[in-house]
């Protein structure tokens, strides 16, 4: 998402820092902006409020918007050691502000998650439901952060900007369903293992739209704006995303499901999730969650087997 959105900011004119630990990004994806005049990468930890602001002191004051993406994507693993997601996706929030308000920054984009909503099981998912009950560390520390992001526009934030999003697909992509059934795949070309029983079923969102969506909201007035980002369908089942791989990378292969309907601890089986909020400004993403499984499978199918030789 990071190297998508870059790519377009530096279309429209825009000159960016960037900063990550690279914890769960390559450096060579940023490679494409190495000469860029208007592109500087700096590889520090984002949970460091003393190591951001070292990075920006010559700069900040020319800063007016910071994107907020970094955050530990790999529920599992944040599952297994909590800090992760403390450190990685809520401590990181919280350098953010510390650095925004020593230099009075103002604007926050901010990539949440529908995690932050739990197992709602077949209710319609809107901004305003609540409570609000994540049953995953991430889910959790997204929550936090939302809820720090508000507590800093009440006190000294002139504005921000929150993206809820459910699964974002895409290329470069360095996990995920897809990327995990095609690397399985390349491994053993003649069995898909899948966790669960395929009836998992979600929304998917492909990153063009993404990128597109979080900035059309940002140029909407308001001080503090709350969006689901997401198509208007009912999502794709777990069992014709591994179909759809399968056909794609070892038409043979031999599918086997596992038992229940969570493929982990934490994940939520199955949501309905409303952006009526989003297409009432005018906006509406150009592919429907198999249209954007179907053109990631693709893509990342496409990197993940250059250099591959099937058995």
């Amino acid at each position: 998402m990071a190297v998508n959105l870059a790519r377009q900011l530096l279309n429209e004119g825009h000159a960016i820092l960037a900063l990550d630990d690279l914890s769960r990004g390559k450096r060579e994806l940023l490679a494409e902006f190495d000469k860029h005049p208007r592109f500087t990468f700096q590889h520090i930890d984002c949970a460091d409020s003393d190591a951001m602001a070292s990075a920006v002191d010559d700069v900040g004051a020319q800063i007016d918007h910071v994107w907020h993406l970094a955050a530990n994507s790999d529920i599992p693993a944040g599952l297994a050691d909590p800090r992760i997601d403390r450190d990685r996706t809520f401590q990181t929030t919280f350098a953010v502000l510390e650095v925004m308000r020593r230099y009075a920054i103002p604007e926050l984009h901010f990539a949440s998650s529908s995690a932050i909503y739990g197992d709602l099981g077949d209710r319609e998912i809107h901004e305003d439901i609540g409570p609000l009950l994540p049953i995953s560390n991430y889910g959790a520390m997204k929550l936090a952060s939302e809820a720090q992001i508000r507590a800093a526009v009440e006190a000294f934030l002139p504005r921000a900007d929150i993206f809820r999003f459910p699964n974002v697909i895409g290329v470069p992509a360095t996990h995920g369903v897809i990327v995990d059934f095609v690397r399985k795949l390349k491994a053993t070309p003649d069995r898909l293992e899948v966790l669960g029983d395929g009836t998992q079923q979600k929304a998917y969102l492909h990153v063009d739209d993404l990128v597109n969506a979080m900035l059309h909201v940002s140029r909407l007035p308001g001080r503090h704006k709350v969006f689901n980002i997401g198509p208007k369908d009912v999502g794709v089942s777990v069992r014709k995303i591994a179909e759809l791989v399968r056909d794609r990378v070892s038409p043979n292969a031999n599918i086997v499901f596992g038992e229940g309907n969570r493929g982990w601890i934490g994940d939520v089986p199955r949501f309905r999730y409303s952006t009526q909020r989003l297409t009432d400004t005018g906006w509406a993403p150009k592919l429907s969650s198999i249209e954007a499984v179907s053109r990631a499978i693709d893509q990342i199918a496409s990197e993940e087997l250059r250099n591959w030789s099937r058995p």
